[in-house]
C-alpha cells in the first residue's frame, strides 16, 4: 500500500511510526508526507497554482532533505490513498476549507485518477490550552472537536472523499479515558502515546486490520502496557 499525505506537522506525527507498525504486522506500506509546518488548504492550493517547490519530502517517517512540488509528488508513483487535512487553527472553521479542498481534490484526480482521497481528521487542542480560545473561542477540547469533526465531514462529502481517518476521535477518547498527557505542547501529539495512537488509527482505517494484540513500541518514546491497552481501545472504539 502506498500513502501520500498533503499535510503538515500533524500528518508528520501521524506517519512517524506508520511504516514500521505496518511492517510488524506483515503489511507492505510506503508512507510519504509532504511537509510544510502549519500548512493550510489555502497554502496547498497556492502552491498547486504556482508549482512551488515548497514541500519537504518525508519517506516512511524520516526526512529526506528533498524539496518537491505537489505535481512532482503526485506523479512520482501510483498511490492507493492520498490524504488531505486543514491546518489545526482553522480546522473548526469550515469557511476556510473551500474552494481550496475541492480544487485540490480535482488536481489530485488529474494526476492520480484511481487513488482514494481520504480526509485526515485532525484533533482538538489540549483541554485547558489557551490555544482553544485563540483559534475559535472554544470553551473546551470537546467543543473544538465537535466543530472540527463537523468541518471534516462536510469537506469529505463535498469532495467525494473515500472516507475519514478519525484521528481526532481517537485522541479525544484517549484523553478522556486515562491518558493524562496525549499532547506534547497543547497542540501536537505526545511523542510516545500520541504518535503511537495515530499510527494505530491510520493502520486500522487504511487496512481494516485487527490491532487488538499489537505489541509495537513507538520510535521516539516508550509507552507502558497500561497505556497501550487504553490506546488500542481508543482506536477500536473510533476507527470502525
Amino acid at each position: 500500500m502506498k500513502i501520500l499525505s498533503i499535510g503538515n506537522s500533524f500528518s508528520q506525527d501521524a506517519q512517524r511510526n506508520l511504516h514500521a507498525l505496518a511492517q510488524q504486522h506483515g503489511i507492505s506500506l510506503r508512507a510519504i508526507n509532504l511537509m510544510i509546518g502549519g500548512c493550510s488548504l489555502r497554502t496547498h492550493y497556492l502552491n498547486m497554482l504556482n508549482d512551488t517547490k515548497a514541500y519537504g519530502y518525508e519517506y516512511n517517517g524520516e526526512a529526506t532533505g528533498l524539496k518537491v512540488t505537489l505535481a512532482e509528488a503526485l506523479s512520482s508513483d501510483i498511490f492507493d490513498v492520498i490524504t488531505l487535512q486543514q491546518a489545526s487553527p482553522l480546522s473548526g472553521k469550515y469557511e476556510t476549507y473551500q474552494p481550496y479542498a475541492t480544487e485540490l481534490a480535482a488536481y489530485i484526480r488529474k494526476y492520480c485518477p484511481h487513488t482514494r482521497i481520504m480526509i485526515h481528521e485532525t484533533w482538538a487542542y489540549e483541554q485547558g490550552s489557551p490555544r482553544l480560545m485563540a483559534c475559535g473561542n472554544f470553551e473546551s477540547a470537546r467543543a473544538m472537536h465537535a466543530a472540527v469533526r463537523d468541518s471534516y465531514e462536510r469537506c469529505a462529502a463535498e469532495i467525494g472523499a473515500f472516507g475519514i481517518i478519525p484521528s481526532g476521535d481517537a485522541m479525544l477518547y484517549a484523553s478522556e479515558h486515562g491518558i493524562e498527557k496525549v499532547h506534547r505542547d497543547g497542540a501536537h501529539v505526545a511523542m510516545g502515546v500520541g504518535r503511537y495512537l495515530l499510527s494505530l488509527c491510520w493502520l486500522k482505517a487504511l487496512t481494516g486490520i485487527d490491532i487488538s494484540g499489537d505489541t509495537y513500541m513507538p520510535i521516539d518514546a516508550p509507552i507502558t502496557e497500561d497505556e497501550r491497552a487504553i490506546l488500542i481501545r481508543a482506536v477500536n472504539e473510533t476507527a470502525r
